[in-house]
């Protein structure tokens, strides 16, 4: 996912003009990967930091790396908060529907049955609710400009993905108004699963519940 929203900004040109933070958890080590500025944010608060920054540098292209367990857990505030204030902000949130970092524990986007190593028995929707679709989510926000899922587990996907960041960053250049593009991505490890059959899950099972597509798109 790094290399390709690094692409994009060099086939943008907007290397010199990007700011990225990532907070801890999966981003935690970005810098060491993409060769532009980047600002660290304590774990849930990448929205938040990537307000500040922009509100004092609105010239720059400010975006957030951010994995499900941050964003849709610890982060819940921050990112709603933000959104529903139509911040000139761009976020990618990379959704492999479990804590994958930290131990492959159970995240607000795993799946009903699905085991981690805190829903050894599957995720029970009495006992842990049902996966958050963060898209749909924030539709319902009357300020959120752009919000899209797409996925990374084949050539054809990730080419919708390049056009989706893409179409994120012109939001903000023109000064349209909050995106997020949401990123299903495989995790071989923490699923048990090897690498060709982490990609089917994602067509075969990840998507049913998180469809893609566009979920919310203003006039750009």
């Amino acid at each position: 996912m790094k290399k390709v929203y690094a692409e994009v900004l060099d086939e943008m040109d907007l290397r010199e003009k990007a700011i990225c933070v990532p907070p801890a958890g999966c981003a935690v080590l970005a810098y060491d990967y993409i060769d532009i500025d980047m600002v660290e944010a304590p774990h849930g608060r990448g929205a938040a930091v990537a307000t500040g920054i922009k509100r004092v540098r609105p010239e720059n292209l400010v975006f957030s790396y951010q994995g499900d367990g941050d964003l849709a857990a610890i982060g819940t505030a921050e990112t709603l908060h933000a959104a529903n204030r139509g911040e000139q902000i761009t976020i990618f949130f990379v959704n492999n529907a479990v804590y994958g970092m930290t131990g492959g524990q159970m995240a607000p986007t795993s799946l009903l049955g699905q085991k981690t190593t805190t829903s050894p028995a599957g995720r029970d929707p009495g006992r842990e609710g049902y996966p958050i679709k963060v898209c749909e989510v924030l539709a319902q926000l009357g300020a959120p400009a752009y919000l899209e899922r797409v996925a990374v587990n084949k050539p054809a996907a990730i080419r919708n993905t390049k056009k989706a960041i893409a179409k994120a960053f012109q939001y903000q250049l023109r000064k349209t108004g909050f995106s997020l593009v949401e990123i299903l991505s495989p995790c071989p490890t923490n699923w048990k699963l090897n690498s060709v059959e982490s990609c089917a899950w994602i067509d075969d099972v990840m998507s049913k519940v998180f469809p893609l597509g566009v979920i919310k798109e203003t006039t750009c």
